[in-house]
């Protein structure tokens, strides 16, 4: 039996709602402003002469498409490999009862409460023996290291919500366990899989202080990096420019959660289901 939602809840609802999109809201209309208009008092809540200068600035930027190709080659490398670790570190863990099991899943609760920062110096040496600084690979693997403990974690939600009896009912019937694995238990984590690839996809696009670290280069930033450019020391900050790149920044993920916003519902609930 439904319950009907009561008016007040609505209405907090609403209310923080628009304080969330706010600042988005601020971002967008900053970057339709001129500098003029941007920079006078009081504030405009609505631009009064749209422009599409500051996008045009941050678009035909020279290092906006290389900055673009570096994060998207991180975060899809950063999914695909994250994902891939993840996802097997969570099926033994849920589904096998070796020795050390309970070592290793507090030593990977462990592991995320050590301060990123207590590891630049040391992931500076090691990329730079393995010369792997300015390098999108390079950073590539620290991201890996960084996010492969928390979506393991969370992976181990989602493949402990599944029933094994579903895999051994297969297996009865003739598959073979990754035949099972593949046909029974690959299909229902398919939520799961898709939430933690949305969070590693954002932890790699935008990551700020370990590329800030690893790239020094103009040709191999990636976008947070490359946002910094407007900013021109102690001379004035482009901020008109600075909204519309944040806006540019902002587009893909807005699009992803667009098209794969249902399957994410789903998997932030599947986690917490056990059949």
């Amino acid at each position: 039996m439904n319950k009907k939602s009561h008016p007040i809840a609505n209405v907090i609802g609403i209310l923080v709602s628009l304080i969330w999109l706010l600042p988005v809201y601020w971002m967008v209309n900053s970057a339709l402003q001129s500098e003029s208009e941007l920079m006078s008092w009081p504030p405009h809540l609505v631009p009064e002469h749209f422009t599409w200068q500051n996008f045009a600035t941050a678009f035909y930027n020279e290092n906006f498409l290389g900055a673009l190709r570096s994060s998207l080659l991180a975060a899809s490398l950063t999914v695909i490999f994250a994902g891939s670790f993840s996802l097997l570190a969570a099926l033994a863990l849920s589904r096998f009862a070796f020795a050390g099991r309970r070592y290793v899943i507090v030593a990977i609760l462990v592991v995320q409460m050590i301060p990123a920062e207590a590891l630049f110096i040391s992931q500076y040496k090691m990329l730079n023996v393995w010369g792997l600084l300015n390098s999108v690979v390079g950073l590539t693997i620290l991201y890996i290291g960084a996010i492969v403990p928390f979506i393991t974690w969370m992976m181990r939600g989602f493949v402990d919500g599944i029933p094994v009896e579903l895999e051994e009912a297969a297996k009865v019937d003739g598959c073979s366990s990754i035949g099972a694995f593949t046909r029974v238990t690959l299909p229902l984590l398919a939520p799961g899989i898709v939430a933690t690839s949305v969070f590693g996809f954002l932890f790699a696009w935008n990551e700020y202080t370990l590329a800030l670290i690893v790239l020094s280069k103009d040709a191999s930033v990636t976008l947070p990096i490359w946002l910094q450019s407007f900013q021109q020391g102690l001379k004035a900050t482009d901020w008109g420019a600075v909204m519309a790149g944040a806006t540019l920044i902002a587009l893909p993920v807005i699009i992803i959660f667009v098209l794969i916003q249902n399957k994410i519902s789903q998997g932030m609930v599947a986690g917490a289901v056990k059949g």
